[in-house]
């Protein structure tokens, strides 16, 4: 589900490990370089937060790596010894290899009569709520044996789990998993949100997330670029045109789906009616001659006709403002014709599923001189795209975007847990909305539909692709809140879009 940042400071902004750190430097600078100060208000903000949304436990047990992330640990252990609260500290790091605020920081949970333990197999912890500070932002590469352990201990514990900063063993850049990850119940991330917590692994690996400035001046963040940006759902509506009253259909735009080879008519179905649900004011579909009836059947506001070549196809093409070309489209000849001719018109385009896929063979499409696409690919299509396996898409999800905006001059929307979209502006954005029953046949259809909806009545590509992304998530977060995750199927959505572009406020 949804994620939530609980500060208002950090507006949305994401940052990779590089600028937190010179956040957290310049941080310290102001406070005469007593980095303890820091130290000792994330190790209390968590503690406030640990009782806020567990209750006081019967028992507290703080994993401890050697890193600064250890030291907030120590405090946070510390708070609990003072407010009687039953805490243990299970060590893994070398106190040799300690920073000097660390050592500090275990001092005071040492004065405060912390109990201390290291990892043994024979551990095993029935009650209370785990804390995990074994890894932070620094940590990436192979988990040595002990601490592979131990997340594996805190992940069959059945305990609730509370992560400091970032759950260890996922990569704060990229949301990626090298070996082994905690699975955090919530998340307290500090100095600036990092934005591997939002994609790919981190999705599901975070819980809730929530956001604390340690009381950092505002200031301080305007000299630091983030490197991605959390979208926000409300804001983005604000860019749908305002309805005047005397508006006739036509002045809304005409959205085309172009698709459904062979035993693939719901796909462009899907497409079509979403487009109408996000208020194009005229939606078509170019088909095979088999699917037209049943479309029509399904959704009769849509103007369905069928085509057998790209030939017959062109003519249809001087009337839309915007194609979706790609659901249910196939790889056949007949498939490559209609893409051919879609690419030849030059109106804006969104690329979805098969047309993806002929576009990465490089054949059909062999040079591109005007692009306005969106191009909305899954972890596959991203890597068939550039040329690459599907692991190589999901170790650097942001890198990959970027590269294939680079590579095709085109808005990206690289589909998944926490979407990202890469446009002109090189800001990657990120979705902060969805959930796991959304991974059910026909929701890229859905989302493309959306998207191409969104063009027709104006929008930009770059403001079309992110907002389509958040309604189409946002609308699938309600549908779930009604009737749970299990047995999605995409077209439930529909009425759910309806309300949200109807909302005054979410």
């Amino acid at each position: 589900m949804s994620h939530f940042l609980s500060d208002s400071q950090i507006q949305n902004n994401l940052y990779d490990v590089d600028t937190v750190r010179k956040i957290d430097q310049a941080a310290i600078t102001e406070l005469n370089n007593e980095s303890i100060k820091l130290m000792k208000r994330a190790g209390v903000a968590a503690f406030e937060e640990l009782i806020q949304a567990f209750g006081q436990p019967r028992l507290i047990s703080v994993f401890c790596g050697a890193g600064n992330n250890a030291g907030d640990g120590y405090i946070l252990a510390a708070r609990a010894a003072e407010k009687l609260i039953p805490v243990q500290v299970i060590e893994l790091g070398d106190s040799k290899k300690f920073s000097t605020e660390t050592s500090q920081a275990r001092q005071f949970a040492e004065q405060n009569n912390v109990n201390f333990t290291n990892l043994d197999k024979s551990l095993d912890i029935k009650q209370g709520v785990i804390v995990d500070c074994l890894l932070g932002i620094g940590y990436q590469g192979a988990l040595r044996p002990s601490y592979d352990q131990a997340i594996d201990l805190i992940n069959h514990a059945g305990l609730p789990v509370l992560s400091m900063d970032i759950p260890s063993g996922l990569n704060a850049n990229t949301g990626s998993v090298e070996d082994n990850a905690v699975k955090a119940d919530l998340t307290i991330t500090f100095i600036g949100a990092k934005q591997g917590l939002f994609t790919g692994k981190g999705t599901a690996l975070c819980g809730e997330i929530i956001y604390h400035s340690l009381d950092i001046s505002e200031p301080l963040f305007s000299k630091f670029k983030p490197s991605a940006q959390l979208m926000d759902v409300s804001r983005l509506l604000e860019l749908m045109p305002q309805l005047q009253g005397d508006e006739y259909k036509n002045q809304r735009g005409h959205c085309m789906v172009v698709g459904g080879d062979h035993g693939y008519g719901g796909a462009v179905t899907m497409a079509a009616e979403s487009s109408l649900r996000v208020g194009s004011g005229l939606t078509s579909v170019a088909t095979q001659p088999e699917h037209v009836s049943s479309a029509i059947a399904r959704c009769p506001e849509v103007m369905a006709f069928g085509v057998i070549s790209g030939q017959q196809l062109e003519p249809w093409l001087k009337k839309p403002s915007v194609l979706v070309v790609g659901p249910g489209l196939g790889r056949s000849a007949w498939s490559e014709q209609l893409l051919q001719k879609a690419v030849a018109s030059e109106l804006p385009m969104v690329l979805d599923a098969d047309a993806l896929n002929i576009l990465a063979q490089g054949r059909v499409i062999k040079k591109i001189t005007k692009p306005q696409w969106v191009l909305t690919p899954h972890v596959g299509e991203a890597a068939r795209l550039l040329g690459v396996s599907a692991q190589e898409i999901q170790k650097d999800r942001f890198s990959a975007a970027q590269k294939i905006h680079a590579k095709y001059n085109a808005v990206v929307v690289l589909k998944g847990p926490g979407t990202l979209v890469v446009g002109p502006d090189q800001l990657t954005k990120i979705c902060p909305y969805g959930n796991p029953g959304m991974a059910t046949a026909g929701m890229g259809d859905l989302l493309s539909g959306i998207i191409g909806g969104l063009i027709a009545q104006g929008l930009s590509l770059q403001a079309a692709a992110e907002l389509g992304v958040c309604l189409h998530s946002c609308a699938a977060d309600m549908l779930v809140d009604d009737a749970g995750y299990r047995g999605i199927a995409a077209t439930d959505l529909l009425p759910y879009l309806h309300q949200l572009l109807n909302q005054e406020s979410l």
